[in-house]
């Protein structure tokens, strides 16, 4: 007889709530079944360590409800990001793989540029959905979309894709492929890129919920630097300011529907926010000590809690995994820092973009009441590209060969389970100018003199700077203590390793 564990094994257990499949399988085998996790996945957008109140004890900023899933879960102190900005860590995220074996090298994408995930590439919505599960994705997609022509012989757009003259040839009527629903998602709500990138339309499975009949202007408010976006085609139902609630309703509904259905359910909820434009409702206005920014930040804190409530009150908390990160650190300057006398890097330097742990060291809160014990941390390096890893192991599926190449698996640390040795041999880290920088053990390598990104750039570093950074970060986790000249053979070993993994095509241990 063909059990549930051998199906999950070979990955094919979607679809098993059909009658006939379940009535050949033993009781405890269905109860395994209706045992699998459901998984929420909240990533924010720009948001550090520092801005997560229960992290950083001189914060300027309240967050009731993430301080609640750090003392009801554990939280890890050294996560990272495999990118210091959004687009990369995003496909990292949902492939398992470090965006820079992508197309894209450096930067993000803009609204109208193609879909970034190669057709038929793995990604946790699709393995997860092959394992039993109804798939979901509710928010910023920011991976690339594949835009209508109404008239194939002319381009898709005129103009430098930051600042669009002219998208005419736009058909926002027709299907828009590439986006979730073309990536193992069953059911997709989204924006296409960040609140200040256009166009400004809402996609539910793949079609754009309005009509594009406006452009608006390039808007800036006073009040803050963050309180701008860009023109561009908008739909009749878009308002920026009201993007942030209507995705959280959006996700609370998916997860009211799904907690009545027969399959675990997995949320993929990429938050808008707080990345710019600050657009804190009335509610929250002035509510923190650290700004626009700050009381944008609670509001984000708010729609985690409306996630809490959600799943409490479908009476699924017990066995939900709720994870909450954020896409790269804040976008938060010295000038800010001065300002409001708030750390959104807490512990770290630089900032959003950079190759500095400030760019990519963020938040990383797992709250699963059934396995995680509560208020435990976990100082284990791990990296965003593991949660398709972490994902197969829960399931007890196989990742192939092609499939999460920079993907480990951190279920033993969420289990408790003591380690002889490491998860990851080594992460990756990328900048925004596409500077590589390694992890491994204690020690940090940055193969470029300044940050990489909008901190310190190379010019900026002077030409008498060394080549490179080498900081030991257990004893200098601000990077303060450069010893790039002292052991050349460590800078040598580390400079080594990252050309190995860019070279082989992988960084995680293949199956025989």
């Amino acid at each position: 007889m063909i059990t549930i564990k051998d199906l999950l094994k070979k990955g094919t257990l979607a679809g098993l709530a059909g009658v006939s499949l379940l009535s050949s399988c033993s009781i405890k085998e269905k109860e395994s079944v209706t045992q699998a996790p459901n998984i929420i996945y909240i990533l924010a957008d720009d948001m550090g360590y520092g801005d997560v109140s229960a992290l950083n004890s001189m914060a300027k900023v309240k967050t009731p409800a993430l301080d609640q899933i750090v003392h009801q879960g554990v939280h890890f102190t050294d996560a990272h990001t495999n990118s210091a900005v959004c687009t990369p860590t995003r496909y990292g995220i949902l492939t398992g793989r470090y965006c820079f074996r992508s197309r894209l090298k450096s930067g993000v994408l803009v609204g109208h540029e193609p879909s970034l995930i190669e057709s038929g590439r793995e990604t946790v919505a699709s393995l997860l959905k092959a394992n039993g599960y109804h798939t979901g994705c509710v928010g910023k997609w920011h991976l690339g979309l594949d835009w209508k022509k109404k008239d194939e012989s002319k381009p898709l757009y005129e103009g430098n894709l930051w600042n669009l003259s002219s998208t005419d040839n736009v058909d926002y009527a027709a299907n828009v492929d590439g986006g979730p629903n073309d990536h193992g998602f069953d059911y997709g709500y989204i924006i296409p890129a960040s609140l200040d990138i256009a166009p400004y339309t809402y996609i539910e499975n793949e079609k754009v919920t309005a009509p594009v009949t406006r452009h608006v202007e390039t808007w800036r408010c006073e009040d803050a630097r963050g309180m701008w976006y860009r023109h561009g085609d908008t739909a009749d139902d878009f308002k920026h300011e009201d993007v942030l609630s209507q995705l959280t309703n959006k996700a609370v509904g998916y997860i009211n529907k799904q907690a009545k259905g027969n399959k675990p359910f997995f949320l993929y909820f990429p938050l808008t926010a707080p990345h710019t434009p600050w657009l804190p409702s009335k509610e929250f206005r002035g509510k923190s000590g650290a700004g626009v920014y700050g009381d944008f930040v609670m509001m984000v804190d708010n729609t985690v809690q409306q996630v809490l409530d959600a799943v409490k009150q479908n009476g699924i908390d017990n066995n939900t995994i709720i994870v909450f990160t954020s896409d790269n650190g804040s976008h938060w300057l010295p000038s800010d820092i001065k300002q409001f006398g708030h750390e959104a890097n807490v512990g770290r330097i630089g900032m959003k973009s950079d190759a500095w742990d400030g760019g990519h060291r963020v938040p990383f809160l797992v709250r699963w009441p059934e396995k995680v014990k509560a208020g435990t941390s976990s100082d284990e390096v791990i990296c965003t590209t593991d949660l398709l890893a972490t994902c197969a192991d829960i399931v007890g599926a196989n990742l192939a060969n092609n499939a999460g190449e920079d993907s480990y698996s951190f279920l033993p640390v969420l289990l408790g389970k003591k380690q002889d040795k490491t998860i990851r041999e080594a992460t990756i880290h990328h900048s925004i100018g596409g500077t590589f920088a390694i992890r491994k053990g204690d020690w940090k390598f940055i193969d470029a003199k300044g940050s990489g990104g909008w901190s310190l750039s190379e010019k900026k570093a002077g030409e008498d700077a060394l080549p490179g950074q080498l900081f030991n970060m257990k004893e200098d986790p601000k990077e303060q203590n450069n010893l790039y000249a002292e052991k050349p053979e460590l800078v040598k070993e580390l400079k080594a390793l990252i050309e190995k993994y860019k070279s082989q095509g992988y960084s995680r241990p293949l199956n025989k």
